[in-house]
């Protein structure tokens, strides 16, 4: 499969900068693979789609503020540090981003805060933008994640970084109504559509969520820049599936019911651990699952996810999962019919 298969024209207007007013008032293509019908609906609508015993496995992710700016000794250059991961939690070791990296070396030191509470050093270099710093605090592990949160930028997208301000809005609505395991810099953002008026109406109705973790990281908006997509390496993120998530959602593969993954990531997550009878296991670890067409699924038989962007490797699990060249259709009537991409867009409903 190559990657050019996956190109389109996508105009920069359709690529979302804000959230819809309202979580379920976004747009919904239901795409039936069997009937090849598509048709628009409004995200709220999706409870027409579920019934009792069915499941939804969501990611419960937590997005914390991993965009920091600090002051260069010296210099007093501003330089943006974004946290990817903790690497050591007693040394307060972190692999980062800084933005310019042409002016950041090993024994550099940051400042974060007027009066030297916070400072970095670098202390090695990972890729031409990413570096390994030490935090400097006096004070005890809870009080140094405080004041980073207190310091921190919500970690909206870099496309809509580069074209507006963070605004109060973007702390609540980039972050799913469910999130609880601190971890990811980025939002599973198919979940993001899920208001607690339309999750109740789904628990009343007799839908089961199942709850994994998947810390989603930069990697989700890397480029693939091979045509071989069989030489595209994805970055590796931190999952969890616990035995109560397997337990729930086997049951209702057992049951024929509608197994549904909101979201790449929770797709990613559950194609990671699966037994050899094609059952979900419980997981903790890394995974850097690529999956792209051809693929057979074993777990889900539905899925939600947003629109995404031309030669995305998020856009070619959809296409593995729906055909390509169904996705190819939905996606130009989607441009078409002026749908939003990306991020904070509308929505796709798989079934």
């Amino acid at each position: 499969m190559k990657l050019s298969e996956f190109n389109f024209e996508l105009p920069d207007n359709l690529i979302a900068q804000h959230p819809s007013e309202n979580r379920d008032e976004a747009r919904l293509m239901v795409l039936d693979r069997e009937k090849r019908t598509i048709e628009h609906k409004k995200f709220k609508d999706v409870l027409g789609y579920f019934d009792e015993g069915d499941v939804m496995i969501m990611n419960n992710t937590k997005v914390f503020p991993a965009r920091l700016y600090g002051n260069k000794e010296k210099t007093g250059a501003r330089i943006e540090v974004f946290l990817l991961r903790e690497l050591n939690r007693e040394s307060l070791l972190w692999d980062v981003l800084v933005d310019p990296a042409r002016k950041i070396r090993i024994g550099n030191k940051l400042y974060f805060t007027e009066d030297d509470s916070l400072v970095a050093e670098v202390i090695d270099n990972t890729t031409s933008r990413g570096r390994t710093i030490r935090f400097l605090f006096d004070g005890s592990y809870e009080e140094f994640k405080q004041k980073i949160t207190d310091l921190g930028e919500t970690p909206i997208p870099p496309y809509i970084k580069e074209l507006r301000d963070v605004v109060p809005q973007d702390e609540e609505r980039y972050q799913t109504i469910y999130a609880k395991n601190e971890g990811a810099v980025a939002a599973p953002t198919a979940g993001l559509h899920f208001s607690r008026e339309l999750m109740k109406r789904l628990e009343i109705k007799g839908i089961e969520f199942a709850e994994l973790t998947l810390h989603i990281g930069l990697g989700t908006f890397r480029t693939v820049d091979v045509e071989d997509l069989t030489k595209h390496k994805m970055d590796s993120e931190q999952a969890e599936i616990t035995q109560k998530v397997a337990d729930i959602v086997n049951k209702g593969k057992k049951n024929k019911k509608r197994i549904c993954a909101v979201g790449t990531t929770s797709m990613r997550a559950i194609e990671s651990s699966v037994s050899t009878d094609g059952l979900l296991k419980p997981f903790a670890g890394w995974t850097n699952k690529f999956i792209f067409p051809p693929y057979d699924f074993s777990i889900a038989n539905c899925m939600i996810t947003n629109f995404h962007t031309p030669q995305s490797t998020l856009m070619m699990m959809i296409a593995a999962f729906a055909d390509i060249d169904f996705v190819k259709e939905a996606y130009a009537e989607a441009v078409k019919e002026k749908y939003n991409f990306y991020s904070y867009g509308d929505a796709m409903l798989i079934i």
